[in-house]
């Protein structure tokens, strides 16, 4: 379901990028025309991204791998200056992973395999190097990140019943190990204003989880379509 929201996504951004162009057929920007024309504008995107595996050996054996994997995510911004951009950014991924446990006789390991949720809400300050409408950039930011293991910690509840509408019906519940921990990231790119009103962002980011034994760290590629308002 994941690689078809963001096969979806992609090809929104294509055709976006398409309709812009069509519509500003003098082919160059109209900040040529309007200049600090980013001052003071609110601006979202959509983004598709990859995310980087990583490997970690923590405190006493344990191990944790996790593979690569598209996502997915959002931003939601306000340009302070022509320079300067204040944002923030939630991305969605659900890579596989394989853990390894050791338990307290310090000799006894389990693994497991699974599928992880994660989460990651970033609030992010950006500069822009020039003033036009193709520009590199530079970012840091600070924020969350939620995993979801997806492993029951507990028993399972549920219950059947017959509904009126929808016939016999089951459900089942039950909660996972999870955690959120506080996470920053600094990241390097390039915006390209395509229009006042439609942009484009490309950046690669490495965001480092701090957990209790270290810290956890993921290299994301990302590639933004967005409008401003």
């Amino acid at each position: 379901m994941l690689k078809q929201i963001t096969y979806f996504l992609l090809l929104t951004m294509l055709s976006t990028v398409v309709w812009a162009q069509y519509d500003n057929p003098r082919g160059r920007s109209d900040s040529e025309e309007y200049p600090g024309y980013r001052q003071g504008e609110f601006e979202s995107s959509v983004i598709v991204g990859f995310q980087n595996g990583a490997d970690k050996i923590f405190d006493g054996g344990a191990q944790l791998d996790v593979d690569g994997e598209l996502g997915w995510g959002f931003s939601l911004g306000w340009n302070w200056t022509q320079n300067l951009n204040l944002s923030y950014r939630l991305l969605f991924t659900e890579p596989d992973y394989q853990a390894t446990v050791v338990l307290e006789d310090e000799i006894t390991r389990q693994t497991v395999a699974h599928t992880m949720s994660k989460y990651s809400h970033q609030f992010n300050l950006t500069y822009h190097f020039r003033d036009g409408a193709f520009t590199p950039l530079g970012m840091v930011g600070i924020g969350l990140a939620s995993v979801d293991s997806n492993i029951p910690n507990g028993s399972v509840e549920g219950g059947c019943w017959w509904d009126p509408w929808w016939g016999y019906v089951c459900f089942a519940d039950w909660e996972t190990y999870t955690s959120s921990e506080l996470a920053y990231s600094v990241g390097l790119g390039f915006r390209w204003d395509i229009n006042t009103a439609v942009f484009t962002r490309g950046t690669y980011s490495m965001e480092f989880i701090d957990l209790d034994s270290g810290t956890l760290d993921f290299g994301t590629f990302l590639l933004e379509m967005g409008l401003m308002f």
